[in-house]
């Protein structure tokens, strides 16, 4: 997208992208407070709920691979454009009537997001790499910002349209079809030629200590973040919340989510060691955990802010990371591809695990220590990811001669001010 100077050109990109994380999680958050709804309507035993909840997950991590090379071949902007045509579609196709197409449309929806998941960090080192940390924070608190929305009006909304819990789902299609609208603008504006595919060497960088770490992280904060979002209105609702209650509950989660999300990654994005933001989420997530553990109906909106805490750091800090541990635009790419596709397959099983254990035991308690365990992980693993300094792979430098590509070095494209 060419708009003249740099300076001019990353407004309506900045605003661009925020549209696109307002759309990155609400087709995931309003699933989890309308389950029970959901069971009545299909008939869908306890493992085919969680099937449903982990489903975009594994599309996360199984097809954010693609992204890196879409990208390549077409440009950010076009890939952008192509993802959020798929979550739109994916959206819609869920409405259908029966099991398949709510299954169908989800898996569509989830391939959509992990193309984004993947192709916003890339975007922000490629032209917000002086103000990551911050860019990141916006787009992280748009993103809880929405999917707080989404969970808090998701029971009313049921209860309120024709459609049932499908009505819910329907009123979140209209701004991710806006969001598709503006990126068909982009990408036909786009300045980008593509390029043709080079082989990048993905699994080199899992040779570095660091990268493997980094990975960890990611995958035990995504566990946590995805198995709060699917059950905990459930836990709430099994110690005696309303269903309207617990979504509620779900809501204040996402809505604390939303200035930690922005605050986190702009002050770490600042210094070269994150440990003690690291510190700061793992901390209040596994005492939000343990509260839920042990007195789950003695102060509900406690644990809920708690975990908000942990969850609305834990995700950007990572995002954040990906940007700082990286050398520039491409190595963003593949650190992010690698981390989030691995991270994001773990992740998958979360849901369906504890879904699992509380068909087997007839209790959240497992489930929720299955939580606690990995948020010791999230917090060890952290430490080491969040130390000063760059991950070391494998992978050849970047042609210097290469023509300015969508994952080009920032050097050459990045502009001598930002937002």
């Amino acid at each position: 997208m060419r708009l003249g100077s740099p300076r001019a050109r990353q407004i309506p990109l900045l605003c661009g992208m925020l549209l696109v994380a307002v759309n990155m999680r609400t087709a995931l958050a309003v699933v989890g407070p309308v389950l029970g709804e959901i069971r009545s309507a299909t008939h869908l035993t306890g493992a085919g709920l969680a099937l449903l909840t982990a489903l975009p997950v594994i599309c996360f991590g199984a097809l954010a691979p693609l992204a890196p090379g879409l990208a390549r071949r077409w440009g950010l902007e076009r890939a952008l454009a192509l993802a959020l045509l798929l979550l739109t579609a994916g959206m819609a196709i869920r409405l259908g009537p029966g099991v398949l197409t709510l299954l169908g449309g989800t898996f569509v929806l989830g391939g959509g997001i992990a193309l984004i998941n993947v192709l916003l960090p890339a975007l922000v080192k490629r032209d917000f790499n002086d103000r990551a940390g911050l860019v990141t924070g916006m787009y992280t608190t748009a993103l809880n910002l929405s999917a707080a929305v989404a969970a808090g009006s998701a029971v009313p909304l049921s209860a309120s349209l024709a459609g049932g819990w499908r009505g819910a789902f329907a009123i979140w299609l209209a701004p991710a079809f806006v969001a598709f609208a503006v990126w068909v603008g982009f990408a036909r504006r786009s300045g980008e030629s593509p390029a043709t595919p080079r082989p990048r060497q993905t699994g080199g960088i899992l040779r570095s200590r660091r990268a493997r770490q980094l990975v960890i992280f990611t995958a035990a904060q995504s566990v946590i973040y995805y198995g709060v979002l699917s059950w905990l209105p459930s836990i709430f609702q099994a110690h005696g919340e309303s269903a309207t209650s617990a979504g509620l509950l779900l809501s204040v989660t996402t809505l604390v989510s939303a200035p930690v999300a922005l605050v986190v990654p702009a002050l770490a994005g600042r210094r070269p060691d994150q440990r003690g933001y690291v510190t700061l989420v793992a901390v209040s997530v596994l005492a939000g955990l343990l509260g839920l553990l042990v007195a789950p109906a003695a102060a509900p909106q406690a644990w809920a802010i708690l975990i908000g805490v942990g969850l609305g750091g834990a995700f950007p800090l990572a995002l954040t990371m990906f940007v700082l541990r990286a050398g520039d635009a491409a190595e963003t790419a593949r650190l992010s591809t690698v981390a989030q596709s691995i991270a994001y397959l773990v992740a998958a099983g979360g849901p369906l695990a504890m879904g699992l254990l509380r068909d087997q035991t007839g209790s959240w308690r497992p489930a929720i220590a299955l939580l606690l365990v990995l948020a010791v992980v999230e917090f060890l693993a952290g430490l080491g990811a969040g130390r000063p300094g760059l991950v070391v792979s494998t992978h050849p430098p970047a042609d210097p001669a290469d023509p300015a590509g969508p994952l080009a070095d920032p050097a050459r494209r990045q502009p001598e001010a930002g937002i």
